[in-house]
């Protein structure tokens, strides 16, 4: 399984894009602006894409991909997330005020889209690639996500704070091999990242103690202008266990 970071920051600029993962060449998970710098030909072999919470910037790329490629397919992509996440992208996204229903284009019978929902626990088995939602803490209803290749897993927390529900799960993975957690704020905002429900150093570093697996750490959703100062913060307080800053493009192999 080959996994390639196409954005990972709290935010846009000249070498920044918001949350978007490349699973082999058919799997997103999360669709943010990273998904825009994807030639067509990578566009058209997307079959699948994880939501993991219906903010902007995880979701912004949805309608462009699907209004982009839908015709040109012989297939629907399949959106999935949870129930409270697809009922929000319908009433608010996909309502033929902001897009186009393309559930329903060009009709009911024949889409380009097509949605699936999920639960917590359930397992997606894509030709021997698992994938399973996680418990996340967020201010809308959220997940992560558990990819399992056969061989190794990786954890992406998607947006949560702190999350005393995800650790025991996480902590039974025997082939963890790969962790990627968010820390949207830095220390001097820590209000901020409390009543948004993301995490900042101490927060994070407190959560990081309850993880009893070996595991390479990479931190996520760094917000420009402040990601330097915030993974200073952190390696401060959870040295021990090595934590790297996520970039964009990077690949993951397992």
């Amino acid at each position: 399984m080959k996994l390639r970071i196409l954005g990972c920051s709290g935010g846009i600029g000249s070498d920044s894009d918001t949350t978007s993962i490349l699973i082999d060449s058919d799997v997103l998970i999360d669709a943010g602006t990273g998904v825009g710098n994807l030639a067509l030909d990578e566009l058209l072999h997307i079959d699948h894409i994880f939501v993991t919470h219906s903010h902007l910037d995880h979701i912004v790329f949805i309608p462009f991909l699907v209004d982009t490629v839908g015709c040109m397919r012989q297939k629907p992509i399949t959106v999935y997330a949870t129930q409270a996440t697809l009922d929000t992208l319908k009433q608010h996204l996909f309502n033929w005020h902001i897009w186009p229903d393309f559930t329903k284009i060009p009709d009911a019978h024949n889409p380009y889209m097509r949605y699936e929902t999920i639960s917590e626990g359930e397992v997606i088995d894509l030709s021997g690639r698992k994938i399973m939602p996680l418990p996340a803490n967020h201010v809308v209803p959220s997940v992560g996500y558990l990819i399992d290749s056969g061989n190794a897993s990786l954890v992406f927390t998607g947006d949560t704070t702190t999350n005393d529900a995800l650790w025991p799960i996480v902590n039974t993975i025997h082939n963890l091999k790969y962790l990627i957690i968010e820390a949207a704020f830095c220390e001097k905002k820590k209000e901020i990242a409390i009543r948004s429900k993301h995490l900042c150093p101490s927060l994070l570093c407190a959560e990081l103690k309850k993880l009893t697996s070996k595991v390479e750490i990479y931190i996520t959703h760094l917000r420009q202008g402040e990601a330097d100062l915030t993974m200073r913060e952190i390696q401060v307080c959870a040295e021990k266990m090595n934590p790297r800053r996520l970039m964009k493009n990077h690949i993951f192999e397992f």
